[in-house]
């Protein structure tokens, strides 16, 4: 008999692990969750789907024209404010990366916006843009003696403050994004870039933009995907209005509850998932290279 049967004979069978008693306390914390994601993310969903499937829903969800007026909104409110507020994220980030003391400063006084809840300063510019009392109007006539305009009476001009109201609430936590980013780029190649002779713009171009551009477009993906999501800024500062003029999709749902029609509440919440799919595609296929 071979040495290696005598080894596999004598060999003793190993002992069953015993369970920790940590694996019982992980499995008893992570339960509630679970629960509370079945019954308070799941079951909701699944419920307005459900409610969501006839087809009469959607038909008349598209014969209505206030649904044409808010996809166009929301459309706008994607291409335009969050254009806008990477662009200036980025600019900003470049400022907010510079060794000075005073810079801590303004980057606290900057981060308010974003730290402060959205209820209590929203209202507060909607109570600014008040035509009869609001400070705006009020330091107008100060000054020129004439009456302000009706700021949130005019559609165009209402769904402008609405994205101007989120891309001051967002702006800080992008920027943020972004600094971390400029901070992970080596500082010797600017200075190799720098006694080169480089500008500051040359030193962007070849050196800041090819390290963040992976990172300032999936920050860009992931934050359309938030802005369909934003309820605060438009229904706290216009509440839709002036007409159901100013809605976006975030928004719209509410409009068909308060008038007790839940389908198509659940229906304009359906439609945006078009919009929503494949830009979780476009962002997770970046993230995976």
């Amino acid at each position: 008999m071979s040495n290696a049967s005598l080894a596999v004979q004598g060999a003793v069978p190993p002992e069953p692990k015993k369970s920790s008693p940590w694996v019982f306390w992980g499995r008893a914390f992570v339960v509630p969750y679970l629960l509370i994601f079945l019954v308070f993310v799941l079951y909701p969903v699944g419920y307005g789907l459900w409610l969501a499937r006839h087809p009469e829903s959607y038909i008349k969800l598209f014969e209505d024209p206030i649904f044409f007026r808010t996809a166009v909104n929301t459309v706008i409110f994607l291409i335009v404010a969050i254009n806008i507020k990477m662009v200036f994220a980025m600019v900003l980030s470049g400022f907010f990366v510079q060794a000075r003391w005073w810079i801590k400063i303004v980057s606290l006084i900057f981060i308010l916006p974003w730290a402060v809840p959205s209820i209590p300063t929203i209202l507060s510019v909607r109570f600014m843009l008040n035509p009869e009392w609001g400070v705006i109007n009020s330091l107008i006539f100060r000054l020129t003696g004439l009456d302000g305009p009706n700021w949130l009476n005019d559609p165009t001009l209402a769904l402008c403050f609405s994205m101007l109201m989120h891309i001051w609430k967002s702006l800080p936590f992008w920027t943020l994004i972004l600094v971390a980013g400029r901070l992970a780029i080596p500082s010797e190649q600017y200075e190799a870039a720098s006694v080169d002779g480089a500008t500051n713009w040359q030193k962007f171009r070849f050196i800041t933009w090819p390290s963040m551009k992976t990172l300032y477009l999936t920050s860009t993906i992931l934050s359309m995907i938030w802005t369909l999501g934003d309820f605060n800024s438009v229904y706290l500062l216009t509440g839709g209005g002036p007409a159901d003029m100013t809605h976006v999709l975030a928004t719209l749902g509410i409009r068909y509850l308060r008038l007790d029609q839940v389908d198509l509440a659940m229906a304009s919440i359906v439609v945006a998932l078009p919009m929503v799919l494949p830009l979780v595609y476009f962002m997770m296929k970046r993230l995976s290279k």
